[in-house]
């Protein structure tokens, strides 16, 4: 290799190496709602787990992530490609805890709990953020989680978590904020 050749390759290698860290993983959490709703101390109980749930995948936490799942939980759920069980789900969302390639923050909006007391149903806005040969990429929708509370401790976990809509895409961070806060409603203090 001729030493300008070989300076090239230096050149462009290093260029390669410093675009491909041009775009990082955005870790702020989305931001408060401002729009109220009521809601009763059982439903403020789930969305509290709910917020909790979300840190610990922002804070990369896969323990805790874990804990938040029911034995039989079922995520992207209604889909053909859903995963069953907390092992296999903590699995396939090892990447998104991990937050360095993919970066799903997400904030719990309504919480409602019907005619059975231990089953509530949590929906609320996210942005998902991928990194991909250094340029990020964002959206947003709502997802949704079935929750039941445990007879045998009496915690609230995930059975069921799935997007509640098609997914959009933002132009850049500040927009999917902007989507966030139009759609975010809170019952609970945050």
């Amino acid at each position: 290799m001729t030493r300008f050749a070989w300076a090239s390759f230096i050149v462009l290698y290093f260029a390669g190496a410093a675009s491909a860290q041009v775009a990082a993983i955005d870790a702020k959490p989305l931001p408060p709602a401002t729009k109220r709703i009521t809601a009763s101390s059982d439903e403020c109980a789930v969305w509290r787990r709910e917020q909790a749930f979300a840190r610990s995948v922002e804070a990369h936490d896969a323990r805790a992530f874990q804990s938040f799942l029911h034995a039989g939980t079922v995520f992207n759920a209604g889909t053909a490609d859903a995963d069953r069980g907390s092992d296999e789900v903590a699995k396939s969302w090892a990447e998104v805890v991990e937050g360095k390639t993919i970066a799903l923050r997400w904030r719990p909006g309504i919480v409602h709990i019907g005619g059975e007391s231990t089953i509530a149903i949590s929906r609320g806005p996210y942005i998902l953020q991928r990194v991909q040969a250094g340029t990020s990429t964002y959206r947003v929708g709502m997802y949704q989680s079935v929750w039941v509370r445990d007879s045998r401790d009496g915690v609230w976990r995930v059975l069921f978590d799935g997007s509640a809509t098609t997914g959009q895409p933002m132009d850049d961070r500040a927009a999917a904020e902007r989507w966030v806060e139009e759609q975010a409603m809170s019952d609970c203090a945050s």
